[in-house]
C-alpha cells in the first residue's frame, strides 16, 4: 500500500548518477517518480518524457527526482545515454522503496509516482503507462493549483 495523499513524506537521502548525495527538499512541490530499471523500453520512455518537459518543471518550481534499485553506474550510464538532466536517486538495496511504500517486484520497483508539496503527499499514480506520464503530472500538477505553466 502506498502512502496516501495527506501522508507526511519521509526525509530521504541518496546518491544520484553524478555520485552526490542528495536530500530533496520537499518543501516545494516535487514529482519523485519510481521506475522499474535503467535501459528498458518503458523506463527509457518515461525518463525521456519527463526530460523533454525538465524546463516546463523547473520553470513551474517543481523538482523531478527518479528513483530504481539500479546502482550510481547504471543511472550514469542511462542519463548520459538518454541526456537526462534531472536527478535519478540510486536505491540498490531498497530503503528509498521502503521509505515510500513501494512494492518491489523481484528486486525491482513497481512503477508509482508521487507529487509532494509541503512535505505532504499531494498526489499518487500506481502502475501508470510510462508514455504520456510526463505530461499527465504537469497537466495535473496545472489543474490542481499547485503551479502555473508559463
Amino acid at each position: 500500500m502506498v502512502l496516501e495523499p495527506g501522508t507526511d513524506v519521509p526525509t530521504i537521502r541518496a546518491t544520484n548518477q553524478h555520485g552526490d548525495s542528495v536530500q530533496p527538499g520537499f518543501g516545494q512541490p516535487t514529482v519523485l517518480y519510481f521506475y522499474p530499471a535503467d535501459d528498458t523500453p518503458g523506463c527509457t520512455t518515461e525518463a525521456e518524457q519527463f526530460e523533454e518537459y525538465a524546463q516546463q518543471f523547473e520553470d513551474a518550481g517543481v523538482s523531478v527526482y527518479g528513483v530504481s534499485t539500479d546502482g550510481v553506474e547504471s543511472h550514469r550510464d542511462f542519463s548520459a545515454a538518454n541526456d537526462i538532466t534531472f536527478d535519478l536517486l540510486a536505491d540498490p538495496e531498497g530503503r528509498l522503496c521502503d521509505a515510500f511504500d513501494v512494492p518491489l517486484v523481484d528486486g525491482r520497483s513497481q512503477r508509482t509516482t508521487y507529487i509532494i508539496a509541503n512535505g505532504r503527499v499531494v498526489g499518487v499514480y500506481e502502475r501508470v503507462a510510462p508514455d504520456g506520464h510526463a505530461a499527465s503530472v504537469f497537466e495535473d500538477l496545472v489543474d490542481t493549483g499547485l503551479v502555473r505553466a508559463e
